[in-house]
């Protein structure tokens, strides 16, 4: 019988955070090793990490244990879309190798996606918490430390919508590998329909938009996990932050409106990212790598440029029809 979900570990050399997850893993997944397979991606680590794979396979052999190994290092979201793309079970849930679980986390996904057959997307609300000062991080938008302030624990409700306003509080908390669960073929769909997504680090966003789009929705009122700020891949690289200010989300978001998402939206979404970029993001980079950095911001300027233009003309089309609407009931209004 086709297994209900499959919990994926991309993994790369960090041998003992992947052994501590497992170990996690091996308790919580006791009482639903019938419904659940699990996979572990890694990313031709130099450690420990094949032993630490070898070794739970071992212990959790009751439980179909896939891995795989990839030839060379594809980088983090490329081994993140390996585990998306050979997935064979309903659901998928691909969860960080160091991001913290309740144990109860995995028994109410297994009670939410038996209860909703139609469900296409799971977000499971967490918490977050500074690396360094170990002090509680959440959106400034939202109140409490939590990072999804609404919440649709029965599935019903616009799912488009529901998508609409996480995003909009919070690209941080839809990008969230470990709070998302995908329903399988609609997450491979989307793949299909960009397949240059495993270049962009906001891509996941874009995964969840098209789930959303296409089904149900379930977002958790309480906690279950936590992310530990200030320890995500792309923070290593150099130019990060402007790839992901000034090119990266705008194209998912102009990916959303090519899967359903309405122009207003996503227009709204445009320049709510020209306003929130940091310029000191910009003029350290133009310092650092001035022709790159010209040749990432001036497409972006054009293009909520051009966003900033048309909500005007749209706007002053709106009042025109509406003055026009006015003199014709006037004009028709007999005492």
């Amino acid at each position: 019988m086709r297994k209900l979900l499959t919990i994926a570990i991309p993994t790369y050399n960090r041998a003992e955070l992947l052994d501590k997850q497992l170990a996690w893993l091996a308790q919580a997944i006791k009482g639903f090793e019938d419904n659940c397979e699990i996979l572990v991606s890694d990313n031709c680590s130099t450690d420990n990490t094949q032993n630490v794979i070898k070794k739970w396979q071992t212990i959790l052999s009751d439980i179909t244990f896939k891995s795989n190994k990839n030839p060379k290092n594809l980088g983090v979201v490329k081994n993140i879309m390996y585990c998306l793309s050979y997935t064979t079970t309903k659901y998928v849930w691909t969860i960080g190798d160091d991001d913290p679980i309740q144990d109860r986390a995995i028994a109410y996904v297994i009670k939410k996606l038996k209860q909703h057959e139609d469900l296409s997307l799971l977000f499971l609300n967490f918490s977050g918490r500074n690396q360094i000062t170990g002090e509680p991080v959440h959106p400034p938008t939202i109140v409490g430390n939590r990072w999804f302030d609404i919440d649709n624990e029965d599935g019903d409700g616009d799912g488009k919508a529901i998508f609409e306003h996480c995003f909009s509080k919070s690209v941080g908390a839809v990008i969230f590998l470990t709070a998302t669960v995908y329903r399988t073929d609609l997450v491979k769909r989307a793949l299909q329909n960009w397949q240059d997504a495993e270049n962009n680090w906001i891509s996941l966003a874009y995964l969840a938009g098209y789930c959303a789009a296409n089904g149900s929705v379930i977002v958790t009122k309480e906690t279950y996990l936590e992310c530990i700020v200030g320890v995500s891949y792309w923070q290593k690289e150099p130019k990060s932050a402007l790839l992901m200010q000034y090119k990266h989300i705008p194209e998912v978001i102009l990916k959303l409106e090519k899967s359903g998402y309405s122009k207003q939206f996503c227009r709204r979404m445009l320049l709510q990212n020209g306003k929130e970029v940091n310029l000191k993001v910009f003029l350290g980079a133009l310092r650092r790598w001035p022709m790159s950095a010209i040749k990432t911001v001036i497409p972006f300027l054009a293009l909520v440029s051009l966003c900033a233009f048309d909500v005007m003309v749209s706007k002053e089309f709106g009042l025109a029809e509406s003055s026009e609407i006015s003199t014709q009931e006037i004009r028709s209004y007999k005492p």
